[in-house]
């Protein structure tokens, strides 16, 4: 009978220990990812822009804007497309190549779209609050929402695509992980890939050490993709006085090269 009793005893110590522990985790609040972050490697696998001239009157040079036109045919690294897009994406290629801009985004000052625009070349603030994340990229007025409060996208949001599309977030311990729909066909993705209304894009979203943000984007679209196509952006937080975003917009817009 003692031995009944000791080891019912030690089982049930055992059980308020794995309670207690899951409920301190439950208790734990999940990160604040507030702040002004910086990329590391914006451009990814692509060539860099050169850099601009040092100012001699004390004008801060213009910022360098990456453009591809695939001359160089499509990397092997790229997302696997399917043949009906690979089709579509030679169009853009030789469009670009002509030197039109028809679906150039940097040219046209349109946004990169979602997930291009996660590369957030010249940085971004994040606002943090318990209902929502705002992020705000400084080249091209960059503006995207992720609700943490439960809500879904209505039809009427299904229906008008966007950009950025629609995004929700969920908590999976310290990592963020957002699920975002409703994307415009034609905001290019990677190196400018054409994608399709079933598009969508899942961020897996944590720190990896203090001050380090990292971002896994898996993109998936059943008619546009042989198979899910994942990168991962890296951004480290600013601290002050470095931490101000600068205006960049060319909402002006530069004119048509059609």
């Amino acid at each position: 009978m003692s031995k009944t009793i000791a080891v019912f005893s030690s089982a049930l110590l055992g059980l308020l220990f794995v309670t207690t522990s899951a409920l301190r985790a439950q208790e734990t609040p999940p990160p604040d990812f507030t702040g002004v972050y910086m990329p590391v490697d914006p451009f990814g696998q692509f060539r860099r822009p050169a850099a601009a001239p040092p100012a001699s009157d004390g004008v801060p040079a213009p910022r360098p804007v990456l453009v591809l036109d695939g001359r160089e045919g499509r990397p092997d690294n790229a997302p696997k497309l399917t043949p009906e897009y690979l089709a579509k994406w030679e169009v853009i290629r030789q469009s670009r190549i002509a030197g039109s801009d028809e679906f150039d985004p940097n040219v046209r000052c349109i946004s990169a779209g979602m997930p291009g625009m996660m590369s957030m070349t010249y940085g971004m603030e994040i606002q943090h609050t318990k209902e929502k994340i705002t992020m705000y990229g400084e080249l091209n007025d960059v503006y995207r929402r992720i609700w943490l409060d439960g809500r879904q996208p209505s039809q009427g949001k299904l229906d008008d695509p966007t950009f950025a599309g629609y995004s929700t977030g969920h908590w999976e311990g310290d990592t963020l992980v957002v699920e975002t729909v409703a994307i415009r066909e034609d905001a290019l993705f990677d190196s400018f890939s054409p994608h399709s209304d079933q598009f969508t894009v899942t961020e897996r979203i944590r720190f990896i050490s203090p001050g380090v943000l990292e971002n896994r984007i898996t993109s998936t679209d059943p008619k546009a993709l042989l198979e899910p196509f994942t990168s991962v952006r890296t951004y480290t937080k600013a601290s002050p006085p470095n931490d101000e975003l600068r205006e960049f917009s060319c909402a002006e817009g530069l004119g048509s090269t059609k």
